[in-house]
Formats: structure tokens, C-alpha cells, sequence
């Protein structure tokens, strides 16, 4: 295979959607099988071995319940011709539909990885590892998180060659930061932040509700101005927003020290800070998917979480 046929090949990879629902279990597969590549682990890898992490992976950037099918990219991903599998002929005798059960793959020690020829071309050309990593992680994650998904499977967060995806893919508005900062007067919509150097604005960015990633689209009923570390915990699913009330609402995993939670819980319950026209309200269907896909459920009690918002 050649760089761009298995470029190529990558790129069209069989992702199960459902209208607007996301799955991520094969680019998170390919993603862990890459850096196991590049760390020079190149042999198909058991399934017991592999289980543990794809359930970690998913239960961190995957929708609710999306671990309880972590054996499937396993079993499918080689009908994409990604991916080879080694193990008793009567479990890979079966139709590509019938899929194994979790018990089957571990009592039957299964074994996954890339087929030959291409873990080889793998193997000599390091920089095609980046650039296949790079581009699943801008096709199936936001740009607020790419960097703690890539480090989570064990690649670099700095992958220099960052080729772009093919030339269908959809383009991005270029106004759309503008235009959701405007609406919401340049100031994060669950803090207030709005510190600027001049005219600059520093740390304040927009977000989409429902990731350009799932078909999200460019418009400020899509997108909030939040500050960088609002942005990237509302696309991790720590919090998200009440369509009725516009609250906020915090996730029971969020957890830390009783002064890191204390400062970002001091936000459950209270109100959206919301942008200066009904026009750019965020719209129920994008919040609704949002807590559906993203927000880790579930929500914390109001009463029991609900704390003076700080000055």
C-alpha cells in the first residue's frame, strides 16, 4: 500500500452513526493500536489485554453506556480492512454481523492489530502514524480535548504533521468565533471571564454545542462563549445546560481537591449568563443533544451542590 492509499483507507472508515448519535469506539481503537505502533509494540494484542483500556477510553470520551459495546470495533474494524484477527475458526469463521460476545473473545484469548503489510509500512514511516492520528482525532473529537485523547491512548499531543482532512470535508465558518463572542458581549457565559490585552481577549473561546464533528452547524444558536477551561470541561461532559432554565448542571464524576471542585461547582445550578439577544439563545435541540452524547450523567443535586457564585 502506498502513503495515500493507506491514508486513504483510513479516512473512509466505517463509523456507526445514527443521525445525529456519535460513536467513538473504532477511532479510539485505532487511535490505542497507533500508539501501540509507535512504541514498537507491533503484535496483535489479546483482547484481555486490550479490554481494560478500550472500557477506560470510553468511559472517559465516549456518550453514557457506550463501554457496554467495547468489543465491537474488535470484531468490525475488519471489515474496514484495518485490522486482522487471530483465534479459533469457530469464532472467526462467523458472518461479520455476528458479533462475539465479550465472554467468547476472552475465553478464546482473541488477538487484534493491523494486518501485516500495513503495521509494516507503519513501522518504517513514523510521521504517517502522526498524520493518521491526527487526522481521526480532528474528525471525531473537538478541538478543546484532542490533546487529552491523544495523550490518554499514549500518543504525542504535538503531532507537527497535522494533514488535513479530504477535500469533502466540511469547512468550518470562519466568523463563527466572532460571532458567538459578540452575542455573548465577550465575556464566558458560566464566569463572566473577559480579560483582554488591548483589544485582544485572552482565554475566551467559542464552543460548539453540539460539535461540528457530529454535524453541529456554524451558528450562535450552536455556540457559547465560554474561557478555555469552561470549554474544555463542557466538551469532556463535566457540566452541561437545562433546556427549560438555561442552568447549569454539574456531572457526580467531576471530582477533585475541596478548592479546585469547590471553584467550579460554585456554578451548579446558576444561570447561563445569557448573549444580549433572544435570537442567539442556545437552541433546545443542540442542548438535547449535548447532554444526551456529551454530559456524563448523572447530574448532581441541586440542593446538596448549589454554592454562592463567587464575586
Amino acid at each position: 500500500m502506498t502513503r495515500d492509499e493507506i491514508l486513504h483507507a483510513f479516512d473512509r472508515m466505517r463509523v456507526w452513526q445514527r443521525g445525529d448519535q456519535r460513536a467513538v469506539h473504532k477511532p479510539l481503537l485505532v487511535l490505542f493500536a497507533l500508539a501501540r505502533v509507535g512504541a514498537g509494540n507491533t503484535a496483535a494484542i489479546d483482547w484481555n489485554e486490550a479490554e481494560p483500556r478500550l472500557k477506560e477510553l470510553l468511559d472517559e470520551f465516549g456518550p453514557d453506556g457506550s463501554a457496554n459495546s467495547r468489543h465491537y470495533p474488535f470484531w468490525h474494524l475488519q471489515t474496514d480492512g484495518l485490522w486482522q484477527l487471530e483465534g479459533p475458526a469457530n469464532i472467526l469463521g462467523r458472518p461479520p454481523s455476528a458479533t462475539p460476545t465479550l465472554t467468547e473473545l476472552r475465553d478464546n484469548h482473541v488477538h487484534g492489530g493491523f494486518p501485516p503489510a500495513l503495521r509494516e509500512a507503519l513501522q518504517r514511516d513514523p510521521q504517517l502514524v502522526a498524520t493518521i492520528a491526527q487526522r481521526i482525532v480532528d474528525a471525531h473529537f473537538p478541538e478543546s480535548i484532542r490533546s487529552e485523547v491523544l495523550a490518554a491512548v499514549g500518543l504525542s499531543t504535538d503531532l507537527s504533521d497535522s494533514a488535513s482532512m479530504q477535500d469533502s470535508a466540511r469547512r468550518r465558518d470562519p466568523a463563527f468565533r466572532e460571532k458567538v463572542l459578540l452575542a455573548y458581549q465577550y465575556r464566558c457565559s458560566v464566569c463572566g471571564h473577559d480579560l483582554r490585552l488591548g483589544r485582544q481577549t485572552i482565554g475566551l473561546e467559542a464552543a460548539h454545542i453540539k460539535w461540528f464533528q457530529a454535524q453541529g452547524p456554524d451558528i450562535v444558536p450552536n455556540g457559547m462563549a465560554l474561557c478555555s477551561l469552561h470549554h474544555k470541561v463542557f466538551d469532556l461532559g463535566a457540566f452541561t445546560v437545562l433546556t427549560d432554565t438555561y442552568q447549569i448542571a454539574f456531572s457526580q464524576h467531576l471530582h477533585g481537591s475541596d478548592e479546585a471542585a469547590g471553584r467550579m461547582l460554585a456554578y451548579h445550578g446558576a444561570s447561563l449568563i445569557l448573549p444580549q439577544s433572544r435570537d442567539y439563545l442556545p437552541q433546545p435541540e443542540f442542548l438535547h443533544w449535548h447532554r444526551k452524547w456529551v454530559f456524563k450523567e448523572p447530574s448532581r443535586d441541586n440542593e446538596a451542590s448549589q454554592r454562592a457564585v463567587p464575586p
